[in-house]
């Protein structure tokens, strides 16, 4: 059994790590047409500083993170987050506020800093207090993030709250991000409850029980890095595959699907046949390689739209900060007219990226708002975020160090009705079990997702040879193999990742999904 996946981000290399586990007699190659692993992750140390040029940590509550880099011997890497800074800043007019106590995404579970915030006007205030009397909507029909949260808690708290924090991690256009696609547990919450408000103070009186009944076992805050950069745990998985296994700086250029089976797959001037290929890269690209080969998925996967970002990364001495900071960062609301999405403390977030006396501070541009950021040249773009930064953050002087990390095209679009798409690319996968699809495109953004993705792809894999019969062809050259020719289970129904048992890997399928902050 020969594979070729396609991408060495987080995604690929999990899936690799996972197939290798489960048929270590496989050949197993990984294509990137970088010269380096990790996809997005990627972190640098420079002058006794930590720079995480994209995701910088990921969330414990979704479990496949935490508990592959237990797996992997890392967990004595894991970090936390400062538990002197674990809160939220929102710019009003162009100041920092802390984000009301107990808000978490889209509702508070608690009203008294809400009704006390300088960040809402009292009409604002007023109508989000409305929400516990506004009726529920019972059906299943999608909806926009702005038009859900306009409908129960009105448009001040979604222009100076929601839409914020939620840019602050889809980098999306509110009024066509799907509400369902993901964060579908409001309206599960409003189904249920008929009140996002009452349903958060029941949950935080639950949570509060559990917090109480659990005396045992490792706790983590809400999000963790690792103390050697991501970068360590993409090297990780790396260093569990055979040598040979990575085609660094190899870009696949064509897939062409055999008659008898399997792929031809083309890079850099050569041709090689595997038995099944594992696309873990952005949909727009793994639309262009399937193009000839099944159209109709092409197709659809290229629906499915991407914005860019751009990061850029400044140090400072903390005497350059003339304003002080008890938090992990700030987002800025669309109204603001910023060209800064958010940004994060990174060294309060975590004290090891930057030495003592210095700051490290990261800043977002780019995603829907500002599509041109992606591509702009650092040039033009780091004046216009520093002169930001100075307004807002109140900094005297040149930053001690710059990076800036451009990222076109990198992150998927969850519009209304992506749930649907999403169903319609698995229905025309199922047509083809040696084909599977893996990344932060279909059920789900950040790094625990990208690895659940990338073992969900593995299980189609290894389900379609352990399940499949080989093909007319293969029996009449492997005669005397009794064990194939007997099998004769039927073949995997669905591609459809959130269905498939992950009975090989040990870990479920179904979880709720949270998000990020900066």
């Amino acid at each position: 059994m020969n594979i070729a996946i396609i991408g060495t981000g987080i995604s690929g290399l999990s899936a690799a790590y996972r197939l290798l586990q489960l048929k270590p007699g496989a050949t197993v190659h990984v294509f990137d047409r970088r010269e380096r692993i990790g996809g997005v992750l990627e972190t640098l140390h420079r002058d006794g500083f930590q720079i995480e040029q994209s995701a910088d940590n990921f969330i414990t509550t979704v479990p496949w993170g935490l508990r592959l880099c237990k797996e992997l011997g890392l967990d004595d890497q894991l970090v936390q987050t400062n538990p002197l800074y674990r809160r939220t800043y929102v710019v009003r007019r162009g100041r920092l506020h802390l984000l009301p106590d107990g808000f978490l995404m889209m509702a508070p579970t608690k009203l008294w800093p809400m009704a006390t915030t300088p960040i809402l006007s009292p009409m604002g205030k007023l109508r989000a207090g409305l929400e516990l009397f506004m009726p529920a909507r019972k059906d299943d029909i999608d909806e926009s993030m702005a038009d859900f949260v306009r409908r129960r808690l009105g448009r001040e708290v979604f222009e100076r709250l929601v839409e914020p924090l939620v840019s602050g991690v889809y980098a999306a256009d509110m009024e066509k991000l799907s509400v369902l696609a993901t964060l579908p547990r409001f309206r599960e919450m409003e189904r249920e409850h008929g009140s996002l408000i009452r349903a958060m103070q029941k949950q935080l009186a639950a949570n509060r029980s559990a917090d109480l009944a659990e005396q045992s076992g490792a706790r983590y805050s809400m999000f963790v890095t690792l103390r050697n950069g991501l970068s360590s745990l993409c090297d990780a998985l790396a260093a569990r595959l055979p040598e040979g296994s990575l085609k660094l700086g190899r870009e696949v250029t064509a897939l062409v699907k055999l008659p008898e089976g399997g792929w031809n797959v083309e890079s850099g001037g050569d041709v090689k046949r595997y038995d099944a290929v594992i696309l873990a890269t952005e949909t727009h690209a793994a639309a262009k390689l399937l193009e000839a080969a099944t159209p109709e998925l092409s197709r659809k996967l290229d629906a499915i739209p991407h914005e860019g970002t751009a990061i850029a990364t400044f140090a400072f001495e903390i005497g350059q900060m003339k304003r002080s900071v008890r938090g992990m960062g700030f987002v800025v609301p669309k109204i603001e007219k910023s060209p800064i999405l958010a940004g994060s403390f990174s060294s309060l977030k975590y004290e090891h990226r930057a030495p003592a006396g210095q700051m490290l501070i990261r800043i977002f541009a780019g995603g829907a708002r500002m599509p041109e950021a992606a591509e702009m040249s650092d040039e033009r773009l780091v004046p216009i975020l520093l002169e930001e930064m100075r307004k807002i953050l109140g900094i005297d002087g040149q930053p001690l160090l710059t990076t800036v990390a451009h990222w076109p095209r990198t992150m998927p679009q969850y519009h209304v009705g992506h749930r649907e798409l999403v169903r319609e690319i698995e229905n025309a996968a199922q047509a083809d079990p040696t084909l599977a699809l893996a990344g932060n495109a279909f059920h789900g953004v950040g790094i625990p997702n990208c690895i659940r993705s990338g073992f969900d792809a593995h299980t189609i894999v290894v389900d379609w040879q352990f399940h499949q019969p080989p093909p007319f062809s293969a029996q009449i050259l492997r005669i005397d193999d009794r064990s194939n020719l007997l099998e004769n289970r039927p073949t995997v129904k669905s591609h459809n990742a959130r269905a498939l048992t992950a009975k090989h890997s040990g870990i479920p399928m179904r979880t709720q999904l949270r998000h990020q902050l900066p």
